[in-house]
């Protein structure tokens, strides 16, 4: 009982914290990022609202990794560096191991991302590639695993292609390139 009181003293006191914070990445991390499209083509579409979260999207920390202040997650910088396997690609099954047991700019705790992760990480103000390559240098403009299978084929998973931004799912023997993150979520 006593454990319970404290969890609840401690979730008490955090959610206190974000409502007079709200600028801080921990509170904030629940916030969608806004998508970058800052043109409007119709009245009413993405580029005359500009919703979503507006502080500083990433940090980087100088250690090759990047810090996205709207998930809290944390990813490997550059898309060719050892934490991306050498910007090589390989099976899916590979992929999630390699995350799981890499150790990389002093910490153990990686693991292949979810497709929603990977898809956060899309900047649709750009193409070709779909991501802010100032923060993902060396990213390919083609596919990336996520440790997300298919419902209906899974002998299949779902990854992302950031020559646009797209999604598909692939046959987990295909080889695909791997960006490991790190993070509460």
């Amino acid at each position: 009982m006593k454990y319970h009181l404290k969890k609840a003293i401690l979730i008490s006191a955090v959610s206190i914290a974000c409502f007079f914070l709200l600028s801080h990445p921990f509170c904030a991390a629940s916030e969608l990022s806004k998508t970058g499209q800052t043109k409007s083509y119709l009245i009413g579409d993405d580029g005359t609202y500009q919703k979503g979260w507006a502080g500083v999207r990433f940090t980087d920390k100088g250690d090759d990794t990047i810090t996205d202040n709207s998930t809290g997650l944390i990813w490997v910088k550059d898309g060719k560096s050892p934490g991306c396997a050498d910007g090589a690609t390989i099976i899916w099954k590979k992929a999630v191991d390699f995350c799981e047991n890499l150790t990389y700019a002093g910490y153990s705790d990686w693991r292949l991302p979810n497709v929603r992760e990977l898809l956060s990480l899309v900047d649709y103000s750009r193409s070709a590639p779909a991501i802010n390559t100032t923060y993902f240098p060396n990213t390919a403009l083609t596919d990336y695993w996520s440790s997300t299978t298919h419902a209906l084929t899974t002998s299949q998973a779902w990854g992302v292609c950031y020559d646009y931004g797209r999604s598909f799912h692939f046959d987990k023997s295909e080889t695909n390139y791997v960006r490991c993150v790190r993070g509460v979520r």
